[in-house]
């Protein structure tokens, strides 16, 4: 059982951070419903962790938890092999985005679903290594340093994951055009 301490100060050092650690939780599963269960049981370790745990950067401390439990989870509940999408998910994710009528036209919009599928390929097709660098540094916008701290490595190897993960992209997105 936590103490009222403990809850309080999560709601805190935590809260404020769970879109990005949502965010690191769905590119590092690959699945919506598998980063909430992720997020969920890592949010369960650091409200359990609260009361010992000393935080000086809360957004890097939550990533690692994050992190950690995604990997942990992975593990337990993933083969390692990886399944893409097929293309009319594609015709429906671009119907759905034109239903409305505001949006773009429906060529415009599958190009986009289409870009949009690519880079999400892309990143996906990263080694976790160099994935959770870029999703870190480029979506959720860390600094080099609390990724640092959040992955547990120097910042050197911080700034060479992440130039590592970006040529991957480049090269993987740049050979589909």
């Amino acid at each position: 059982m936590t103490s009222e301490r403990a809850r309080r100060r999560f709601a805190e050092v935590a809260l404020p951070h769970l879109d990005d650690a949502y965010c690191l939780a769905r590119w590092l599963t690959g699945n919506p419903a598998d980063a909430e269960d992720v997020v969920q049981e890592a949010c369960l370790k650091a409200l359990t962790a609260m009361d010992a745990a000393l935080i000086e950067q809360p957004r890097a401390w939550l990533l690692a938890v994050v992190r950690n439990t995604a990997f942990t989870w992975l593990k337990k509940n993933r083969p390692n092999a990886v399944v893409l999408t097929d293309d009319s998910e594609l015709i429906e994710i671009a119907a759905a985005k034109t239903a409305d009528g505001a949006g773009p036209n429906p060529e415009e919009a599958l190009i986009a679903a289409a870009e949009d599928a690519a880079l999400e390929a892309a990143i996906a097709g990263l080694p976790h290594l160099y994935r959770e660098v870029v999703v870190m540094r480029d979506m959720n916008g860390l600094a080099y340093r609390d990724i640092a701290a959040a992955i547990g490595a120097p910042i050197g190897t911080v700034m060479s994951r992440l130039a590592r993960g970006r040529a991957a992209l480049i090269a993987k997105l740049g050979s589909k055009r």
